[in-house]
Protein backbone atom coordinates (compact mmCIF):
# COMPACT_ATOMS: atom_id res chain seq x y z
CA UNK A 1 0.00 0.00 0.00
CA UNK A 2 1.61 2.85 -0.23
CA UNK A 3 2.61 6.09 0.28
CA UNK A 4 5.97 6.31 -1.78
CA UNK A 5 3.35 5.87 -5.02
CA UNK A 6 5.32 9.80 -6.05
CA UNK A 7 8.54 8.26 -5.13
CA UNK A 8 7.98 5.50 -7.01
CA UNK A 9 6.63 7.47 -9.76
CA UNK A 10 9.90 9.18 -10.02
CA UNK A 11 12.20 6.27 -10.00
CA UNK A 12 10.23 3.60 -11.84
CA UNK A 13 12.65 4.16 -14.95
CA UNK A 14 15.41 2.03 -13.55
CA UNK A 15 12.75 0.33 -10.40
CA UNK A 16 11.37 -2.32 -12.91
CA UNK A 17 14.90 -3.32 -13.77
CA UNK A 18 16.45 -3.80 -10.53
CA UNK A 19 16.82 -5.99 -7.45
CA UNK A 20 14.00 -4.04 -5.32
CA UNK A 21 12.90 -4.33 -1.67
CA UNK A 22 10.21 -3.14 -0.48
CA UNK A 23 8.87 -3.51 3.43
CA UNK A 24 5.21 -2.03 4.54
CA UNK A 25 4.97 -1.99 8.09
CA UNK A 26 1.20 -0.89 9.42
CA UNK A 27 1.04 -0.16 13.05
CA UNK A 28 -3.20 0.01 14.24
CA UNK A 29 -4.49 0.67 17.55
CA UNK A 30 -7.90 -0.43 18.61
CA UNK A 31 -8.79 3.22 18.32
CA UNK A 32 -7.96 3.64 14.57
CA UNK A 33 -5.12 5.67 14.81
CA UNK A 34 -1.89 4.57 13.81
CA UNK A 35 2.01 4.67 12.21
CA UNK A 36 2.48 3.68 8.77
CA UNK A 37 6.55 2.96 7.70
CA UNK A 38 7.43 2.06 4.14
CA UNK A 39 10.66 1.47 2.45
CA UNK A 40 12.09 0.98 -1.13
CA UNK A 41 15.70 -0.44 -1.32
CA UNK A 42 17.44 -0.65 -4.06
CA UNK A 43 20.62 -1.06 -2.69
CA UNK A 44 21.32 -4.38 -4.42
CA UNK A 45 21.46 -2.30 -8.32
CA UNK A 46 22.90 0.73 -7.14
CA UNK A 47 26.03 0.34 -9.70
CA UNK A 48 23.57 -0.12 -12.42
CA UNK A 49 21.15 2.41 -11.16
CA UNK A 50 24.78 4.99 -11.26
CA UNK A 51 24.98 3.65 -15.22
CA UNK A 52 21.44 4.58 -15.91
CA UNK A 53 21.46 8.13 -14.01
CA UNK A 54 24.48 9.12 -16.61
CA UNK A 55 21.77 8.50 -19.57
CA UNK A 56 19.27 11.39 -20.81
CA UNK A 57 17.06 8.43 -21.49
CA UNK A 58 16.11 4.99 -21.06
CA UNK A 59 13.50 3.30 -23.34
CA UNK A 60 11.97 6.50 -24.29
CA UNK A 61 11.23 7.69 -20.55
CA UNK A 62 13.32 10.54 -19.38
CA UNK A 63 16.15 9.80 -16.61
CA UNK A 64 15.59 12.20 -13.68
CA UNK A 65 19.01 13.92 -12.23
CA UNK A 66 19.50 13.49 -8.85
CA UNK A 67 18.58 17.01 -7.59
CA UNK A 68 15.48 16.63 -9.84
CA UNK A 69 14.88 13.91 -7.36
CA UNK A 70 15.50 15.41 -4.41
CA UNK A 71 13.22 18.16 -5.76
CA UNK A 72 10.29 15.69 -6.24
CA UNK A 73 10.61 13.82 -2.95
CA UNK A 74 10.58 17.22 -1.36
CA UNK A 75 7.35 18.56 -3.42
CA UNK A 76 5.95 15.13 -1.80
CA UNK A 77 6.76 15.85 1.21
CA UNK A 78 5.01 19.13 1.30
CA UNK A 79 1.95 17.81 -0.58
CA UNK A 80 0.80 14.96 1.69
CA UNK A 81 2.00 16.25 5.12
CA UNK A 82 -0.57 19.13 4.59
CA UNK A 83 -3.43 16.23 4.38
CA UNK A 84 -5.99 15.96 6.72
CA UNK A 85 -5.23 13.34 8.96
CA UNK A 86 -2.08 12.97 8.44
CA UNK A 87 1.21 13.94 10.96
CA UNK A 88 5.15 13.19 12.29
CA UNK A 89 5.70 12.96 8.31
CA UNK A 90 9.54 12.14 7.92
CA UNK A 91 11.41 11.13 4.49
CA UNK A 92 14.54 9.51 4.37
CA UNK A 93 16.77 9.66 0.92
CA UNK A 94 19.82 8.00 0.93
CA UNK A 95 21.28 8.74 -2.53
CA UNK A 96 24.46 6.74 -2.15
CA UNK A 97 22.92 3.49 -1.81
CA UNK A 98 19.07 4.27 -3.23
CA UNK A 99 17.40 3.52 0.08
CA UNK A 100 14.00 5.68 0.98
CA UNK A 101 12.26 5.17 4.07
CA UNK A 102 8.75 7.42 4.41
CA UNK A 103 7.36 7.03 8.14
CA UNK A 104 4.04 9.05 9.05
CA UNK A 105 1.23 8.62 11.81
CA UNK A 106 -2.57 8.85 10.95
CA UNK A 107 -5.65 9.60 12.87
CA UNK A 108 -7.63 6.68 10.52
CA UNK A 109 -7.06 4.23 7.82
CA UNK A 110 -9.65 5.95 5.92
CA UNK A 111 -7.26 9.45 6.02
CA UNK A 112 -4.31 7.63 5.56
CA UNK A 113 -6.06 6.18 2.22
CA UNK A 114 -7.40 9.35 1.12
CA UNK A 115 -4.06 11.36 1.53
CA UNK A 116 -2.70 8.81 -0.88
CA UNK A 117 -5.61 9.23 -3.23
CA UNK A 118 -5.30 12.79 -3.25
CA UNK A 119 -1.59 13.29 -4.34
CA UNK A 120 -1.83 10.75 -6.79
CA UNK A 121 -4.85 12.78 -8.45
CA UNK A 122 -3.53 16.54 -7.70
CA UNK A 123 -0.11 15.02 -9.23
CA UNK A 124 -1.43 13.22 -12.15
CA UNK A 125 0.14 10.26 -11.68
CA UNK A 126 -2.71 8.52 -13.13
CA UNK A 127 -6.85 9.43 -13.04
CA UNK A 128 -7.56 5.78 -14.43
CA UNK A 129 -6.18 3.81 -11.73
CA UNK A 130 -9.61 1.32 -10.49
CA UNK A 131 -8.02 1.40 -7.34
CA UNK A 132 -8.25 5.22 -6.52
CA UNK A 133 -12.30 4.15 -6.07
CA UNK A 134 -11.17 1.60 -3.47
CA UNK A 135 -10.35 0.50 -0.33
CA UNK A 136 -6.81 -1.16 0.43
CA UNK A 137 -7.24 -0.99 3.77
CA UNK A 138 -10.62 -1.47 5.91
CA UNK A 139 -10.94 -1.56 9.51
CA UNK A 140 -14.25 -1.93 11.91
CA UNK A 141 -12.29 -2.36 15.07
CA UNK A 142 -12.47 -5.86 14.99
CA UNK A 143 -11.70 -6.58 11.52
CA UNK A 144 -8.50 -5.45 9.16
CA UNK A 145 -8.54 -6.24 5.38
CA UNK A 146 -5.47 -5.16 3.68
CA UNK A 147 -4.51 -5.66 0.23
CA UNK A 148 -1.89 -4.32 -1.79
CA UNK A 149 -3.04 -1.98 -4.50
CA UNK A 150 -1.71 -2.11 -8.11
CA UNK A 151 0.10 1.05 -8.30
CA UNK A 152 2.26 -0.20 -5.63
CA UNK A 153 5.16 -1.78 -7.94
CA UNK A 154 5.46 -0.66 -11.90
CA UNK A 155 4.21 -3.38 -13.57
CA UNK A 156 5.91 -4.49 -17.26
CA UNK A 157 4.27 -7.41 -20.13
CA UNK A 158 7.70 -7.39 -21.85
CA UNK A 159 9.77 -8.12 -19.56
CA UNK A 160 13.72 -9.70 -20.64
CA UNK A 161 14.58 -12.81 -18.67
CA UNK A 162 17.35 -10.87 -16.74
CA UNK A 163 14.58 -8.69 -15.40
CA UNK A 164 12.72 -11.72 -14.60
CA UNK A 165 15.28 -12.56 -12.75
CA UNK A 166 16.09 -9.42 -10.94
CA UNK A 167 12.70 -9.39 -9.82
CA UNK A 168 13.05 -12.76 -8.64
CA UNK A 169 15.60 -11.78 -6.21
CA UNK A 170 13.57 -8.71 -4.88
CA UNK A 171 10.86 -9.09 -1.97
CA UNK A 172 8.22 -7.38 -0.96
CA UNK A 173 6.82 -7.56 2.85
CA UNK A 174 4.25 -6.82 4.52
CA UNK A 175 4.21 -6.35 8.32
CA UNK A 176 0.86 -5.39 10.09
CA UNK A 177 1.31 -4.87 14.36
CA UNK A 178 -1.96 -4.24 16.48
CA UNK A 179 -2.02 -3.54 20.34
CA UNK A 180 -4.10 -6.61 21.06
CA UNK A 181 -4.07 -10.31 20.25
CA UNK A 182 -4.17 -11.59 16.57
CA UNK A 183 -7.04 -14.13 17.22
CA UNK A 184 -7.15 -15.45 13.53
CA UNK A 185 -6.32 -14.99 9.34
CA UNK A 186 -7.13 -15.83 6.42
CA UNK A 187 -4.02 -16.08 4.35
CA UNK A 188 -2.53 -19.20 5.19
CA UNK A 189 1.12 -17.62 3.66
CA UNK A 190 1.27 -14.84 6.61
CA UNK A 191 3.52 -15.91 9.84
CA UNK A 192 2.34 -14.46 12.98
CA UNK A 193 4.17 -13.59 15.22
CA UNK A 194 5.33 -15.38 18.92
CA UNK A 195 2.99 -12.18 20.61
CA UNK A 196 0.08 -12.68 18.65
CA UNK A 197 1.00 -8.73 18.07
CA UNK A 198 1.89 -8.75 14.72
CA UNK A 199 1.53 -10.41 11.61
CA UNK A 200 4.06 -11.26 8.09
CA UNK A 201 3.48 -11.39 4.96
CA UNK A 202 6.01 -11.69 1.94
CA UNK A 203 6.69 -12.58 -1.45
CA UNK A 204 8.90 -11.84 -4.46
CA UNK A 205 8.54 -8.75 -6.46
CA UNK A 206 8.03 -10.74 -9.36
CA UNK A 207 5.29 -13.22 -8.05
CA UNK A 208 3.66 -10.26 -6.80
CA UNK A 209 3.69 -8.76 -10.18
CA UNK A 210 2.32 -11.73 -11.65
CA UNK A 211 0.01 -11.85 -8.85
CA UNK A 212 -1.15 -8.73 -6.98
CA UNK A 213 -3.40 -10.66 -4.42
CA UNK A 214 -0.44 -12.80 -2.61
CA UNK A 215 -0.55 -10.48 -0.08
CA UNK A 216 -4.38 -9.17 0.17
CA UNK A 217 -5.33 -10.72 4.45
CA UNK A 218 -8.02 -10.41 6.48
CA UNK A 219 -7.16 -10.68 10.14
CA UNK A 220 -9.05 -10.73 13.44
CA UNK A 221 -8.39 -10.11 16.80
CA UNK A 222 -9.52 -10.85 19.64
CA UNK A 223 -12.36 -8.92 21.67
CA UNK A 224 -11.55 -5.83 23.36
CA UNK A 225 -11.61 -6.11 27.16
CA UNK A 226 -14.53 -4.32 29.11
CA UNK A 227 -13.68 -2.14 31.79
Amino acid sequence: MKLMIYILSIITVFSISSCIEIIDDLTLNSDGTGSFKYTINLSASKIKINSILALDSLDGKKVPSIEEIKQKVNHFKSKFEAKTGISNLTIESNYTDYIFKIKCDFTSVSALQDAVHQVIIEEKLDHNIKELSENWITWDGQKLIRNIPDYTINRSKNLTENEVEQLKQGKYTSVTRFDRPIDKFVNTNAKLAPSKLAIMLQTNTYSLLQNINLLENTIYLSPLKKD
